[in-house]
């Protein structure tokens, strides 16, 4: 992602670039993300459907959703994501536009151009928001790290690994079956 911090720029901004070109906002700062890889896409719909299977399974008002998806962590007007696929469990904090506040769950792939935002920036503000949990997923390093705030434990996998997803008692999903080349 590259970084355009000389000025302020607002989520107005972000919701004015034109069709096709995708960008967060941090703290004002704006930086432009990068076409998902084909190893990205298959992890992403993985996921997506796993835990969307679980849902409907279940029942409840959680909701999957995966990007584009636009979290409006604040009213700032300074802050915009769009995480790779996120869990939403409160329907009142969703518009037409996206979620406002933090979602229930949220799973970033990394990219080699994300590695820094994923692990560094975001972190800061999923915590920050209520995010109640939050993977990283590194195709790369073939990990992933689980951030579950509501208990301030940080947990680090394998795709080989059962990782239990932490806002539900009975789910574990593994990443073994997921095609990575």
């Amino acid at each position: 992602m590259e970084n355009y911090a000389m000025t302020k720029h607002t989520v107005a901004e972000i919701e004015a670039l034109p069709d096709g070109e995708r960008a967060e906002l941090i703290d004002g700062e704006m930086y432009m993300m990068a076409t998902p890889s084909l190893i990205h896409q298959r992890i992403s719909m993985f996921l997506s459907v796993e835990l969307n299977i679980y849902i409907r399974r279940k029942g409840g008002n959680c909701e999957v959703f995966a990007a584009p998806f636009a979290v409006y962590p604040d009213e700032s007007g300074y802050n915009y994501l769009e995480p790779d696929v996120l869990v939403i469990c409160h329907p009142d904090n969703l518009d037409n536009k996206g979620v406002h506040g933090g979602p229930d769950l949220v799973i970033e792939i990394v990219s080699p151009s994300s590695k820094y935002m994923d692990y560094m920036h975001k972190l800061k503000v999923y915590e920050r928001i209520g995010v109640r949990e939050y993977w990283i997923v590194d195709p790369d390093l073939q990990r992933v790290t689980v951030y579950n705030f509501e208990n301030g434990t940080v947990g680090h996998y394998s795709f080989t690994d059962d990782i239990a997803v932490g806002i539900y008692e009975d789910l574990n999903i593994s990443l073994k079956d997921v095609k990575l080349e």
